[in-house]
């Protein structure tokens, strides 16, 4: 199977669903000379030459592909890794400017390195790690250190919350979330240890809607009480169950200043009457 792209005036077939051989065809594609480069972007640029963006993809393919292997240790596949590179190569053709005196690949690597770090960011845990753009700095900073050190001392803590601009503490934090692992909610049939299955949030967490007699139970305190709040409003005289209905039960709830107005009491009064009523209803509904 393959997905056949244009390479100048022949058809380029790049390979879909065999990963060696889509990394031999991208690296079969040579670098691009600086002057075809700068040519190329300047027809996308000038021009939205559909064809010269397409070749500039197509002949940085294979830094995608470098760059995708250093984020291997994650434990993605990469087939995916590369497939988001691939997105952050695509976006930075599209704003790559040809007269800012740098390559594309320089440019692109920051785009294609961003796309990466969002999707391990998204599929690494079903638990997210990082939310925040200082919390993602600190977790790929961190893990690469934590990779020559182990568990960090004081010192080397200081030390990396100091050349992040972070403080100790969200270093503290984001390696007690590195070390921790996912859950299952239900213990593996295949795993026969008691002690898995105990610790198993299954085993400990109860589901109250499953449960009908706790369903009934609510569904009739639900209606007692509504009970007992009709009863309560149909003791409060007629004025000071319309300034409640209007102000709490109505739709659209209507102003101190409002009802004021209709009474022609100050605002101050309806206050009072409201704080009055809302007393006789509590009274009421706790005989």
């Amino acid at each position: 199977m393959s997905k056949a792209l244009v390479q100048g005036s022949q058809a380029f077939a790049v390979p879909v669903g065999d990963l060696d051989a889509y990394i031999s065809a991208v690296y079969s594609l040579p670098v691009l000379a600086a002057e075809e480069e700068r040519a190329l972007a300047r027809r996308w640029r000038e021009e939205q030459d559909l064809e010269a963006a397409r070749k500039l993809v197509l002949h940085h393919l294979r830094f995608v592909v470098q760059v995708a292997r250093g984020y291997l240790g994650y434990g993605l596949p990469l087939a995916d890794l590369i497939q988001e590179g691939n997105i952050g190569l695509m976006k930075a053709v599209k704003r790559f400017d040809p007269d800012m005196g740098v390559r594309l690949v320089s440019f692109a690597v920051h785009w294609i390195r961003a796309e990466i770090h969002e999707f391990i960011l998204r599929n690494w845990r079903i638990v997210k790690v990082a939310t925040t753009k200082a919390q993602r700095k600190l977790f790929f900073n961190l893990r690469s250190a934590k990779k020559r050190l182990g568990w960090l001392n004081r010192e080397e803590v200081e030390t990396v919350a100091r050349d992040l601009g972070l403080s100790p503490e969200d270093v503290l934090e984001m390696e007690l979330r590195l070390a921790g692992q996912d859950l299952a909610f239900d213990a593996d049939p295949a795993d026969d240890e008691e002690e898995g299955r105990r610790m198993a949030p299954a085993a400990y967490l109860e589901d109250q809607g499953s449960d009908p007699e706790h369903t009934l139970e609510e569904a009739d305190w639900s209606e007692h009480h509504h009970r007992q709040l009709h009863e309560a409003m149909d003791q409060l005289d007629a004025r000071s169950r319309d300034i409640l209905e209007s102000r709490w039960l109505g739709e659209e709830k209507r102003t101190l200043s409002e009802l004021a107005e209709k009474y022609g009491v100050s605002a101050e009064r309806i206050r009072q009457i409201e704080n009055q009523a809302i007393r006789k209803l509590r009274t009421a509904m706790a005989a």
